[in-house]
């Protein structure tokens, strides 16, 4: 069925208007980032972490409601099972007082009856220190791609490949900016993971559009012809890649709970974006930067072609 609408120019129109559609959820991720930002998590601001028990099921709405009224400061509560519960206080509200107030009076009280599992403090310089070295990961991830591309590829499939990565990255900043998931470092470790992914799929498609770009270097189809092609003969194992690899990530994301999700999340989402940048993206743009045969015919020293006429 999608081998039938690659077909032509109804393909061709197809992947441009994913490229357009692609370019407004960019602008609008970038737009949501500036105004709402990351929810970033204990792992980069600093604060109280601590998890408890409790001795029947609780709602979570009731149990936020008791904490509150003994709670002086800002939290977050968060149901890591039907009895198993994690608070965040933020560092304004990590106070020694609040720790203890609101401690005694799950523990004291008899209906929910709770048990202190784990309280640990993470200082907002180490989740400074955090920040900059999982960024610095980031930024040498994506020096060593643009290399990798430069050397690989000729100028026009390198840059398409790495437009296609970073609006992978900017998609997948904007969906936890916009639902406000935390960010945390198991997040940050899933886009050096999608980074990976990302650039897989584009060579992929790209070493099959510059194999039949050598081959029709007499000119007989047009580029957006072989850029059809190339998707259409790689289409097939993209998607058996991606089905597969987001059955796993699926399987994370329902099954390993909480502390996994943002994880899960931020996989998934750039595995699915990454799959459609490197048709809508990867592939697209070369074309609109000129990319023909051409940039691909064998340039023969007039010395040497000399030598290959004479019999």
């Amino acid at each position: 069925m999608l081998n039938y609408f690659l077909k032509g120019e109804a393909g061709t129109r197809l992947r441009f208007m994913g490229m357009l559609l692609s370019a407004m959820l960019v602008l609008l991720s970038v737009v949501t980032l500036a105004q709402k930002g990351l929810n970033f998590g204990l792992d980069f601001t600093g604060g109280y972490l601590t998890e408890f028990t409790t001795s029947q099921s609780v709602e979570l709405k009731e149990l936020q409601s008791f904490i509150a009224k003994n709670h002086n400061g800002e939290f977050e509560l968060t149901a890591q099972g039907n009895s198993h519960f994690q608070l965040r206080e933020a560092p304004s509200a990590s106070t020694t007082a609040n720790n203890l107030d609101w401690q005694s009076a799950v523990t004291q009280n008899d209906d929910i009856n709770a048990q202190v599992l784990s309280s640990a403090y993470i200082g907002s310089q180490v989740g400074d220190e955090l920040f900059d070295q999982g960024c610095l990961a980031m930024f040498a991830a994506m020096i060593a791609v643009m290399i990798y591309l430069a050397v690989r590829f000729e100028w026009r499939l390198a840059l398409g490949s790495v437009v296609a990565l970073v609006h992978d990255l900017i998609l997948v900043l904007g969906l936890f900016s916009l639902l406000q998931i935390e960010f945390n470092l198991t997040v940050l470790a899933s886009l050096l993971a999608i980074i990976g992914y990302s650039l897989n799929d584009s060579i992929i498609v790209g070493d099959r559009v510059r194999e039949l770009l050598r081959v029709q270097s007499n000119n007989v189809l047009s580029p957006a012809t072989i850029i059809n092609n190339a998707i259409k003969s790689t289409l097939t194992r993209t998607l058996i890649t991606s089905g597969t690899t987001l059955a796993t990530v699926a399987s994370v994301w329902l099954l390993a709970g909480a502390p996994l999700q943002g994880f899960a999340i931020a996989l998934f989402t750039g595995i699915v974006v990454g799959t459609f940048s490197s048709i809508c993206i990867a592939a697209t743009l070369p074309e609109l930067l000129g990319l023909s045969a051409k940039n691909y015919e064998v340039k023969v020293d007039v010395h040497t072609q000399t030598l290959l006429d004479m019999p």
